[in-house]
């Protein structure tokens, strides 16, 4: 080839490609550590979704935690750059809805499968999980049957995560608070407190403490023992299954209203919940799936008795119910 149709040759080929990278659509998405990091199932999610939407090109924006996002997102308001925002749950809904950041999505809810009603069109689940305190079998023999059980038995050693840090320690917050009428909570508190080891900023230092053996218990989901199961072989720990009722947390996917649509957001969404990415998700994430389809048999298992568990509804709590609930705790443990 003569070194003229070669440089047209080049010439051509630079322009279809800069061509196709034009027609590519971003979607700046904003999502915390336990899904975005290298470790997380973010970027498996982003291969899968880009080979079958190739119109479509993900970019993570990831914060070390929920809260931290949320706090951004507030913080940018209108000018936020992100499209979606990957992570809020079911007790940051209501704040996230009063900003008026957030659009309603074209995302068919019939494709998911709950053992609770969900009609929230903008807040849209991508994995759940049932709140339980985690212990080691081979060291508790008597587990509690109850929370009020756990907050009473001065035997046991708690650790759970602080509520203004950790969206797990918000989780119990509410939890005690839908177990306890108002004029219990905060003699719960202080008794609870007396057999405390620690409040941690978040789960991942709380959890490493419990698995040190500084508690024989600590908050977490049902879910964590399986994790033991499929990564350690082991089968020495266990969930607490509370008479008193279950609560859940509820991790949630959401679009960014504009006013020039990206088309590949509802795509990106509506794929989250199919099998296809529940399969990464749920297995990394250790969470349940809200897809009816088969995932793993330990978490398929689990999830289908969740539909036989009873659960406390906690749809009518507030932005300013967990505000004075989390001031109650405060004052508690400053006495």
């Amino acid at each position: 080839m003569s070194k003229l149709k070669t440089l047209s040759f080049l010439t051509a080929l630079c322009a279809i490609s800069t061509s196709a990278l034009a027609s590519l659509q971003p979607l700046t998405i904003y999502t915390e550590e336990f899904f975005g990091a290298d470790w997380g199932p973010g970027n498996e999610v982003k291969a899968l979704f880009e080979k079958a939407n190739p119109q479509c090109t993900v970019i993570y924006k990831v914060f070390d935690n929920r809260n931290t996002m949320f706090n951004r997102v507030r913080l940018e308001g209108k000018k936020i750059p992100a499209d979606i925002v990957i992570g809020l749950d079911n007790f940051q809904k209501e704040s996230a809805a009063k900003t008026g950041l957030f659009a309603k999505t074209a995302v068919d809810l019939s494709a998911l499968s709950l053992p609770f009603d969900w009609q929230d069109q903008t807040f849209i689940p991508y994995e759940f999980g049932q709140f339980a305190f985690i212990y080691d079998k081979t060291k508790l023999t008597n587990p509690p049957q109850t929370l009020k059980e756990l907050v009473e038995r001065q035997d046991l050693r708690v650790i759970y995560q602080d509520p203004r840090t950790s969206s797990m320690g918000r989780g119990f917050l509410v939890w005690l608070n839908q177990v306890y009428s108002q004029d219990q909570v905060e003699q719960a508190w202080k008794t609870l407190a007396k057999h405390t080891v620690t409040v941690g900023k978040g789960w991942t230092e709380t959890y490493g403490a419990f698995l040190k053996g500084e508690s024989d218990v600590v908050f977490s989901h049902s879910t964590s023992p399986i994790y033991h199961q499929l990564h350690d072989k082991t089968d020495q720990y266990a969930a607490t299954e509370f008479s008193d009722g279950a609560v859940y947390q509820v991790d949630t996917i959401s679009k960014i209203a504009k006013e020039q649509v990206n088309q590949c957001a509802d795509h990106f969404i509506q794929f989250m919940i199919s099998p296809e990415a529940q399969k990464v998700l749920i297995p990394k994430n250790v969470m349940l799936s809200v897809s009816s389809a088969e995932i793993e048999p330990h978490f398929d298992e689990l999830k289908a008795h969740q539909f036989e568990v009873k659960a406390i509804n906690t749809d009518k709590v507030s932005e300013q119910d967990i505000k004075a609930w989390t001031e109650k705790w405060q004052a508690v443990l400053s006495q």
